[in-house]
């Protein structure tokens, strides 16, 4: 029963952040927000983007699916209060997606087009975390893993949480630096990546020194 629990909450997952998202957007701007390019092209953001997908499938369906089959669950994390822990954490990881991506307001994408320049948005959720978004979804997987904890469930959160470190540090981040420069620099070192106060980077000494001979002169 609860990996048919699990199955319908990835379901519903995916519609709320996904396909409900993008209509919001649509009705709000005229643009979906969609810049990911499902045909591969061999980029990293390609790779790092469906990594986390197959950690995804692998924990929303792939654990389910395994329970299903019987395979059986660690007796330390298989008992009932720990799933129902999973469905708390699973609902509020969804809720909590949802409520990041609405935080980017017109900035929202899926995907990154270089040609495009978008606001930093450092308000909201953006003013404890750099990556609300992400961090919320690794909740959510989180608690479906709970409620199957299982082998493929335990591989799928790994790979996911792999797939969105890549896609965050070498395409995201390297983006944002690109089109903002200081005033994203500046941002990274004050709030946390994932989580609050930790990836934080240094300040930029160097940068700071030349910012302050330039306005002296």
């Amino acid at each position: 029963m609860m990996a048919y629990g699990a199955a319908v909450l990835f379901v519903v997952l995916m519609l709320v952040i996904g396909v409900w998202r993008r209509r919001i957007q649509l009705a709000r701007t005229g643009d979906s927000g969609n810049r990911r390019r499902w045909r591969p092209d061999g980029s990293l953001e390609w790779w790092a983007l469906a990594l986390a997908d197959v950690g995804y499938l692998l924990v929303g369906v792939g654990a389910p699916a395994a329970a299903l089959a019987d395979l059986p669950a660690p007796a330390l994390v298989g008992q009932v209060w720990v799933q129902m822990v999973g469905i708390v954490v699973a609902v509020a990881g969804i809720t909590l997606t949802l409520l990041a991506q609405l935080g980017l307001r017109s900035s929202w994408r899926i995907g990154v087009d270089d040609t495009e320049t978008t606001d930093v948005v450092t308000t909201g959720p953006f003013a404890l975390v750099r990556t609300p978004i992400f961090t919320a979804l690794q909740f959510t997987l989180t608690g479906l893993v709970l409620m199957v904890p299982n082998l493929v469930a335990a591989a799928g959160l790994v790979i996911a949480a792999v797939g969105i470190e890549l896609q965050v540090r070498r395409v995201e981040e390297p983006y944002l630096r690109r089109v903002h420069g200081r005033a994203y620099t500046d941002y990274t070192t004050r709030v946390g990546r994932f989580l609050p106060g930790l990836g934080r980077t240094r300040p930029d000494l160097r940068q700071a020194a030349n910012d302050a001979a330039r306005h002296d002169n």
